[in-house]
């Protein structure tokens, strides 16, 4: 993977079309930004019940974005990621339709799992209790097969997507076929979505089990002989996204976002201190997602102390929604047909109450941590909640995922922030530094992020108190100082 930032978007939210549209939005008004592109679900259908997420056909493009040819063609100009929808398919899929139809007989009937799978008397109360849920609901949907006998098909998520069963042959079999398309068609870089569900055991919570992690570990090998790279997407307990990193290519760093948020809430880089002395350095580093800003990466689990306290926790969000002037707290948590209940819906901007300094000194932290930035659509573009797109669908993480069209993109990239994130970005892709170490150092309200070669040095500087902010580039003879705050000025 290039150590250069990297986009994450839909290809018709963005763009306003397909793929092909896309691809000349990189090379054109986006042109110089990007190394790679990390396409949010292409698959039949895009407009499912979790927008794309729950796809009907993996291996089909959605032909109203185009074909493996157009994933290709822009493959050939960008490094790729794309998903691989580890845990689950469509209840409306041909396989899943076979299975109701059929029941035992079907062939697929082992490539969805069931309660009688990992719990063959059933499953006791104190059973369940020990299960990790993402929702309030129960992790079983019962199905009513043709026959008319009624099966409890486990549904992490949705009851619109059925979990594999990955340990099958026909698990298996469906996977295999997945990524043999994605390394035919130039896909780079595969994001295993909701990887840690995958393998479940009776008597634990059946989220990250050590079979998940041998199962990430097997599923990764198999991906970088295809010549591809895996990334997990994980949100839990930091320390198991230290453990995953020894399995996979690159985790995501979702411990970032909120500890940004916290240190300039408070005036306090501490924990967000703390943290980058032993994060990862083989991850993907974000602020904002198509998914919501992850609150459980920073914060305690059980007995387990997290990067921010539970009170520090309950501030942090309280803030989000002040500053979103309780936006937020709309599309959040029970609200909103929420499917996970450990993040808060907001777009980025709206979090720092649209403070657009705050939001490059945030911007510029993330691009001076160990990884490799990703910059989201919604981000990039500085975009407000999307209160209308909320109050159409009442689906929470709707707020961040706006549709937009050539005119929109245009206006928003005129914007003084936009424009000064651009420069950031510029900034981030050209200084050889970045291939360097990391030196770290700060306490309280000041901190130093610094990356140093032999012949060139990049180094960040912080003082929340004041909100001043410099960057220090240095590259053979030239040395450059840079006041963060002149990025706004037109």
């Amino acid at each position: 993977m290039k150590n250069q930032v990297q986009l994450i978007t839909y290809a018709d939210r963005l763009s306003g079309a397909g793929l092909t549209e896309l691809t000349q939005l990189l090379d054109g008004p986006l042109a110089g930004l990007f190394g790679g592109v990390h396409i949010l679900p292409f698959y039949y259908p895009i407009d499912g019940s979790d927008a794309g997420f729950d796809p009907i056909d993996h291996s089909e493009v959605d032909k109203r974005l185009g074909n493996w040819a157009s994933v290709k063609t822009l493959g050939e100009r960008f490094e790729i990621m794309a998903d691989l929808i580890v845990n689950h398919a469509s209840a409306q899929s041909p396989e899943f339709k076979d299975v109701l139809k059929h029941g035992e007989q079907s062939p697929y009937w082992p490539l969805f799992l069931k309660e009688q799978d990992i719990f063959p008397d059933g499953i006791s109360d104190e059973q369940a209790k020990t299960i990790f849920r993402p929702r309030p609901t129960s992790c079983f949907t019962p199905k009513k097969l043709q026959n008319g006998e009624t099966v409890n098909f486990w549904t992490t998520f949705t009851d619109n997507q059925v979990d594999i069963n990955v340990e099958t042959p026909q698990g298996k079999a469906y996977l295999d076929k997945i990524l043999t398309l994605f390394a035919k068609n130039n896909v780079k870089i595969i994001r295993l979505d909701a990887a840690g569900y995958a393998i479940k055991r009776a008597g634990t919570s059946c989220f990250m089990t050590p079979e998940s992690f041998d199962f990430i570990n097997q599923l990764s090998r198999q991906a970088n002989a295809l010549g591809m790279e895996t990334i997990a997407e994980i949100h839990s307990h930091y320390q198991t996204q230290i453990d995953v990193a020894s399995k996979v290519d690159r985790v995501y760093d979702f411990a970032l976002p909120p500890l940004i948020l916290h240190a300039l809430f408070s005036n306090n880089a501490d924990p967000l201190l703390c943290w980058l002395q032993q994060s990862p350095r083989n991850c993907l580093t974000v602020l904002d997602t198509h998914d919501g800003i992850g609150i459980v990466d920073a914060g305690p689990d059980g007995d387990k102390p997290g990067l921010l306290n539970a009170e520090q926790i309950d501030t942090l969000v309280e803030t989000i929604h002040t500053n979103s002037r309780g936006e937020s707290k709309q599309a959040t948590g029970a609200a909103a047909s929420n499917v996970d209940l450990y993040q808060v819906n907001c777009t980025y901007y709206d979090a720092l109450g649209r403070n657009d300094l705050d939001y490059l000194i945030a911007r510029a932290i993330q691009f001076f941590s160990p990884g490799v930035p990703q910059v989201y659509y919604g981000g990039l573009l500085a975009l407000h909640n999307d209160m209308a797109l909320l109050e159409n669908t009442n689906v929470g993480r709707d707020i961040n995922r706006s549709y937009l069209n050539e005119q929109q993109v245009e206006d928003a990239l005129s914007k003084p922030v936009v424009r000064g994130l651009c420069k950031l970005i510029e900034l981030r892709n050209q200084s050889s530094a970045f291939d360097g170490e990391f030196v770290l150092s700060g306490s309280e309200e000041a901190l130093s992020l610094q990356w140093c070669t032999q012949n060139a040095r990049a180094k960040l500087d912080v003082n929340l108190a004041t909100r001043e902010a410099f960057i220090t580039l240095k590259e053979t003879d030239l040395k450059e100082r840079i006041c963060l705050a002149d990025f706004l000025q037109a």
